[in-house]
């Protein structure tokens, strides 16, 4: 059997000895597939957690490959509903080698789950039965699953039950908790089973190895400087060190790979790199040159409008000059501008100028340049423990306004934050009109304001707010009462007599206008104003 044309596959570590990068990842998972030599231990799977291309998987197949194990895998790739996933898990129970020794201690079977970041769905159990089914090849409505369907239900009872070590992959561990409110009990509901390890990227002394290793398993010759500037080109990704090289080399036509064929073909390429939010502010705030700031930005995880926020976040918090705040704001201003341009002239480069803009706003508009250790923060008011991720105001707001809960939150939401929350120029907390008019109870209002609920004032405030309710309430009491009194006119007021009406008719229009002047003291009942 040849060997794989693509080299990210020829030269896969089969040897933990072949790896590079994170050893100190490697022997948790080590320590981990060791336990498993004596019986189950307490954590049952790994939840291995760190950007594409650092080795996640590998790791996880060289070490099992080093102890004598066999590996089922599922990846993004494949189906990974209910029926998959238990077809996965019954196979890594029953696999047995060949020439297995019955004397042995049992040969162990490791369950690979590569991208569950990407695993759909929420916990809702899909019966036995109907897995059963799918499993056996059955087609209809009652027996066939499409796409994840019970996938990440079908993983958590694998969790619980497995008798076999379980290996899960991710780039983002939100993406497998899930982006709505009830994140936090799956998070909880998943961990009990789980060992999370952290990967990060390999170093430049990492990537050398590697591409002198493959290099030489290809019998192609190369300078020092052609491995230097590959390491100083590379963002810590393995796999595309690999696919690089391969794409360089392809037609060398024997000729040694030299360090301007390395930097022709970055120049060349320019690949679409995504690095993580945190490392790649701290490197984006150290840069003085407007140049080089405006290309790291667009390596960064994150869209124009959210860094926007970011940077906003973080210069307050990071300058350690007042003029320089000053003057980041007035071009964060500006950049905010012309991203809200994108919506009254389609041909205009709003993301582009956006992009730069702040990251001048975080560079040079700073007269003082940063020194030691920088700890960027996640901005409060994005945080999805925050107020703007509490489904019930949401849910509220959507009905009233006939909106998408998504719209709700984007357009709806942030008028409120801005009238409640005590750091806002406009906002005062001891409001309440808004969210009486709204109708949220005590606790939603506390939200909005983003105090902390176990604070004395805090409590002082929803009592204020509760009381404010009850008076609210009586006064449309005494409204309705009031207008019920000066409904029915009869002889005696003023002499008049109420005109009989034909059944069908509408009273007089002058009548109409009369009575409604009398009475028009407030709202009427079952309406209500917001400001």
């Amino acid at each position: 059997m040849g060997q794989p044309s693509d080299w990210t596959e020829r030269h896969r570590p089969r040897s933990e000895q072949l790896l590079e990068g994170n050893e100190v990842q490697r022997r948790k998972i080590r320590t981990w597939l060791d336990e498993w030599q004596n019986g189950v231990p307490k954590k049952k799977a790994i939840l291995l957690i760190g950007p594409p291309g650092v080795g996640k998987t590998t790791v996880a197949r060289a070490v099992a490959e080093d102890m004598g194990w066999n590996v089922v895998e599922l990846n993004a790739s494949d189906e990974r509903n209910a029926a998959a996933i238990r077809k996965a898990a019954t196979s890594g129970a029953i696999h047995r080698s060949l020439f297995h020794d019955p004397n042995a201690p049992p040969s162990r079977t490791l369950i690979l789950l590569d991208e569950v970041d990407h695993l759909s769905g929420g916990l809702r159990q899909i019966s036995a039965d109907r897995i059963e089914r799918a499993i056996a090849g059955e087609e209809g409505p009652r027996a066939a699953l499409s796409g994840d369907s019970g996938g990440k239900a079908e993983l958590l009872r694998l969790l619980e039950q497995t008798r076999q070590p379980v290996v899960l992959a991710c780039n983002d561990e939100m993406g497998l908790w899930g982006r709505n409110s009830s994140w936090r009990s799956t998070r909880d509901r998943f961990t009990k089973f789980l060992l999370k390890i952290n990967f990060v990227r390999a170093n430049d002394e990492a990537l050398r190895r590697i591409a002198r290793r493959v290099l030489r398993e290809e019998g192609i010759e190369f300078q020092d400087g052609a491995v230097d500037a590959l390491a100083q080109t590379n963002h810590g990704d393995l796999r595309a060190l690999v696919r690089d090289l391969q794409v360089m080399t392809s037609d060398l036509n024997g000729q040694p790979l030299t360090k301007a064929v390395v930097l022709n073909h970055v120049e060349a390429s320019q690949r679409d790199v995504s690095v993580e939010i945190f490392p790649g502010l701290e490197n984006l705030y150290r840069k003085r040159n407007g140049a080089e700031a405006a290309t790291l930005i667009r390596t960064i995880d994150k869209d124009p409008q959210d860094f926007l926020s970011w940077v906003h976040w973080n210069n307050a918090s990071l300058f350690t000059d007042d003029g320089s705040v000053r003057r980041s704001s007035r071009t964060l201003v500006q950049a905010d501008r012309n991203f809200m341009g994108r919506f009254i002239n389609q041909a205009h480069r709003s993301t582009y100028w956006t992009q730069h803009l702040t990251a001048l706003s975080a560079t040079v508009a700073n007269n003082v340049p940063l020194q030691g250790k920088l700890y960027p923060n996640y901005p409060h008011f994005l945080r999805r423990s925050g107020s703007v991720g509490r489904t019930s105001i949401i849910d509220k707001l959507a009905e009233l306004n006939s909106t998408s809960k998504a719209s709700t939150r984007e357009d709806f939401l942030q008028a409120l934050l801005t009238l409640t929350q005590p750091e806002s120029p406009l906002g005062d907390p001891e409001a309440f009109e808004t969210s009486i008019a709204l109708g949220l109870t005590a606790d939603e209002h506390l939200s909005l304001t983003g105090m902390a609920k176990t604070r004395r004032s805090s409590k002082e405030l929803m009592a204020a707010y509760d009381a404010a309710v009850l008076a609210k309430e009586k006064e449309n009491e005494t409204k309705e009462t009031k207008h019920a009194a000066l409904a029915p006119l009869t002889n005696e007021q003023g002499g008049q007599s109420t005109p009989s009406l034909v059944e069908g008719e509408a009273p007089p229009e002058e009548d109409q206008q009369e009575n409604g002047d009398e009475g028009d003291e407030g709202p009427p009942p079952g309406q209500m104003t917001l400001f």
